[in-house]
């Protein structure tokens, strides 16, 4: 019996933290079973169409309770594309609820999981790009089946570009495979008769430079890039076109207007750091402004009937910052007006900005940093083909960088672009590009030029950093701006609109209005105002006081706070530039130049600043006017339906429901 019994304490004393685990590990499973997901779909049809997802049999519902998006479902809890929180649903307390999230091919499948996150349980040193914290994945709830999209339904991703050539239009898109794809294109609809074979490449994980780019958490697999070039256009002819293959399906009928080198009539949209909205909170801050100032262009486009145009897009594209599922986003937006209108870019700090960047002299340790997210210029050089063969190595096996400094004519001018991320100084490639080109522009042909970087020369807001590298544009590049008579210098990077004075070294020339001497000087304009929303400052907030004010000085003619792009119309006697609002889609400020250089009014617009933020009603109703924003009012109810449909259902009310549905919110860096 005392066998029995010391057998029988002992027995029971080693089995006590099994059977504690055992009955944790059955309450735990029960609970997870109790929680259902289910999906209204297992496949979409294109990128862009919702999922539907529903949940029940969370007991105990908290505001933290959150639902994970994963692609591919393979990935890691810890490494998702994006999150909703549970609360987003206006059932989430009973336990139930559900959410539509619009999504993007990624060309993996999705999956979705729920999981469970105490306050007790948030890591500060966790933390989002808006200093938030991440949720936890330590407890998971439930997963979903897996959700992929159809096959056969041809490419995405559709941008045109122009070529050297002014009888070419280039056409660029991803698949999910490397097989060959073909352009079909002609000028009826429905006998696209000529046949380009697109060629194909793509990146991989080692050649980006640094995390998150090469680290499993930003990481995705981006596709085949496919470019393929339509030849022998006529002049000034609306072509129709599609991209894909027999075997792999069509995309949609796109069309464009060819380019017209005997015309002398321009027409660009222009801006910088647009960004793009994703419909999800992620590890990154997205740019929800993007959807306005993309809605506006395609209004601005579809007024412009059979007019050749164009768009161009200063740097700071996607604001991926290494996370790679952020440019499928980004191409998804533009897609609409980017299959329509060539769209130019050059390089921003978050295109390529990293570490042991190949040129980082001693001076610019304030300037270049680690913007992008360990891309190098990699996703940038290759998802576009600008015009030229510029390009610098990157000193890894990464590809060289491309798209770095190209000219070309449009009409009555002359376009520039160049990289502010790569050496400019005397002595490099780049500069000994920008001197000749503007030294031979046919001023006959095209009487104005157009100069554009992404870092600016001038700008009046509180941006220190960057100090260094304008003394040195203004030492070394402004001469070549000012003695070859350049028209225009716009600029991004600060997210504010900036009109100056026709400029040399701080100094406004005379316009020659009332009859007196005067020099054809450059006026430059910070058009970054497209998207990103971390605004700097020419007036500090309330609780900061410690950041100094900055008065406008006299050079400056123009400030405006308020997101927008910006239109140029140009023919041979005159240029305007006009910057428009994304809150109305009007004119708030222009400026027009004439061929000799003369700017007719380069003062302060009738609609400035002061009124803008404190909505005067009776200087709003005098706002200038162009012709084109006249003509442009008759087709903005249609399209802005349109597009509404198209993407403001995409993105904007999950982002901002997840906001609204918790106690922290969105805090503004330093950044640019």
């Amino acid at each position: 019996m005392l066998f029995f019994s010391i057998f029988h304490n002992t027995m029971t004393l080693s089995l006590k933290p099994i059977v504690f685990f055992f009955l944790l590990s059955t309450l735990f499973f029960s609970i997870t079973q109790q929680v259902s997901i289910s999906l209204n779909t297992t496949t979409l049809s294109k990128s862009g169409d919702s999922v539907l997802i529903q949940w029940s049999g969370v007991d105990n519902p908290s505001k933290l309770d959150w639902l994970g998006i994963y692609s591919p479902p393979s990935s890691e809890h810890r490494n998702f594309v994006g999150y909703v929180f549970l609360s987003k649903s206006p059932s989430w307390q009973s336990g139930s609820g559900s959410v539509s999230i619009p999504l993007v091919n990624l060309r993996s499948n999705y999956s979705f999981r729920i999981f469970r996150w105490t306050e007790s349980e948030i890591n500060p040193k966790k933390r989002d790009h808006d200093q938030n914290p991440l949720p936890g994945t330590k407890h998971l709830l439930a997963s979903s089946q897996e959700l992929g999209f159809q096959q056969g339904r041809g490419p995405e991703q559709i941008h045109l570009a122009y070529t050297d050539r002014e009888e070419e239009m280039r056409v660029m898109f991803v698949t999910e495979d490397g097989d060959e794809r073909r352009v079909r294109y002609g000028e009826r609809e429905g006998e696209l008769g000529d046949v380009a074979v697109a060629r194909v490449g793509r990146y991989e994980r080692e050649d980006m430079c640094d995390s998150p780019a090469n680290a499993s958490v930003g990481w995705r697999d981006p596709g085949f890039i496919h470019d393929g070039v339509m030849k022998n256009l006529k002049k000034g002819v609306k072509y129709y076109y599609q991209v894909g293959s027999d075997s792999k399906g069509w995309s949609a009928t796109h069309s464009f207007v060819s380019r017209n080198g005997d015309s002398d009539e321009t027409i660009a949209f222009m801006f910088g750091d647009m960004g793009t909205a994703a419909p999800y909170s992620t590890f990154i801050r997205t740019q929800d402004e993007s959807i306005s100032t993309i809605k506006w262009i395609l209004r601005d486009i579809e007024a412009l009937g059979d007019k050749p145009a164009f768009i161009s897009h200063i740097g700071d594209l996607s604001y991926a910052r290494g996370y790679s599922w952020i440019w499928d986003q980004f191409f998804n937006q533009i897609e609409p007006v980017a299959s329509k209108l060539p769209y130019h870019v050059c390089i921003g700090n978050h295109e390529y900005d990293w570490p042991q960047q190949p040129w980082k002299p001693d001076w610019s340790w304030s300037v270049y940093g680690k913007d992008g997210g360990g891309e190098c210029g990699v996703p940038y050089s290759l998802k576009f083909n600008m015009p030229g063969n510029s390009s610098e190595q990157t000193g890894t096996r990464a590809p060289a960088t491309r798209n770095l400094f190209y000219s070309f004519d449009m009409g009555s001018v002359h376009f520039v672009y160049i990289s502010t991320e790569t050496n400019f100084l005397p002595g490099s490639k780049q500069y000994e590009f920008i001197k000749r080109d503007l030294e031979f522009v046919n001023r006959t042909k095209t009487p104005f030029v157009v100069f554009q970087g992404h870092r600016p020369m001038y700008t009046t807001s509180n941006e220190i950093r960057d100090g260094p590298m304008r003394e040195r544009m203004q030492k070394h590049l402004e001469p070549l701006l000012v003695n070859n008579n350049v028209t225009l210098a716009l600029w991004g990077h600060v997210h504010r609109y900036e009109r100056f004075c026709p400029l040399n070294n701080f100094t406004c020339g005379s316009l020659g209005i009332a009859g007196e001497k005067w020099k054809a000087y450059p006026v430059h304009v910070v058009i970054g105002m497209a998207g990103q929303d971390w605004q700097p400052i020419w007036k500090p907030r309330d609780d900061h006081q410690d950041v100094p004010i900055f008065p406008q000085p006299i050079r400056s003619m123009y400030r405006g706070g308020e997101f927008g792009y910006t239109r140029l119309v140009a023919t041979k006697e005159k240029l305007t530039l006009s910057y428009i609002g994304n809150h109305d889609g009007i004119e708030h400020d222009k400026v027009e130049i004439l061929a000799s250089g003369q700017v007719l009014n380069g003062g302060v617009s009738t609609y400035n600043e002061h009124n803008d933020l404190n909505n005067d009603e009776t200087t709003r109703k005098g706002k200038v006017e162009s012709n084109f924003s006249v003509f442009v009012k008759g087709a903005s109810i249609l399209v802005l339906g349109a597009f509404i449909g198209y993407v403001l259902g995409f993105i904007s009310h999950v982002r901002k429901g997840n906001v609204a549905g918790n106690s922290w919110t969105p805090v503004k860096s330093e950044e640019t």
